[in-house]
């Protein structure tokens, strides 16, 4: 076995990554505050072709330093948009058909691993703050909260990581289809 090296990786150029079809998800961050998570999850945005990241509130917005340091180079590639408050970002979604989908604990949440994903459909996944999780008024406004199942003493994992496992699962299971999406 031989680890590869990254010319035979079979990367997309930025041109190619911006004209390939796209998942239907776009990322909400709803005042996300640490840089290196929302790079973080620009980079994760990226690998999964994610459609969009808007980012709200107190959320910091390229081209930053810190954000540049984890994204390398994501924010590039992936299509972003900041809105004064999360509540505009979610209007915009929904008014555009958008599911809405808070990634937070809340009563009546459904398990990750039990999310089906409905073909032709597109859904905006909110990720919260990294203590105060989704603001309750945006709560409020979602069609479904996912939960993520965890089974040690800590009630939460870091933004970026919920962000990469949402994708994986959500990803894994709209390609089941068959087809991208």
């Amino acid at each position: 076995m031989r680890k590869l090296l990254n010319k035979e990786l079979e990367r997309k150029t930025i041109n190619q990554y911006r004209e390939s079809e796209k998942s239907p998800f776009v990322i909400v961050l709803d005042n996300v505050r640490s840089q290196s998570n929302i790079g973080s999850i620009f980079r994760t945005a990226d690998a999964f072709l994610t459609k969009s990241i808007y980012l709200c509130g107190i959320t910091s917005v390229p081209p930053h330093r810190e954000i540049h340091k984890t994204a390398l180079g994501a924010t590039e590639s992936v299509d972003w948009k900041y809105f004064h408050k999360t509540i505009d970002a979610i209007t915009e979604l929904k008014e555009s058909g958008y599911i809405i989908l808070g990634i937070e604990q809340s009563e009546g949440s459904v398990e990750l691993q039990s999310m089906q994903i409905i073909a032709g459909e597109n859904y905006a996944l909110v990720f919260g703050n990294e203590v105060n999780g989704v603001e309750q008024d945006i709560i409020n406004h979602c069609d479904h909260c996912v939960e993520i199942p965890q089974f040690g003493t800590k009630h939460s994992f870091n933004i970026a990581i919920s962000a990469g496992i949402v994708l994986w699962e959500l990803n894994k299971k709209g390609r089941s289809f068959g087809q991208p999406f």
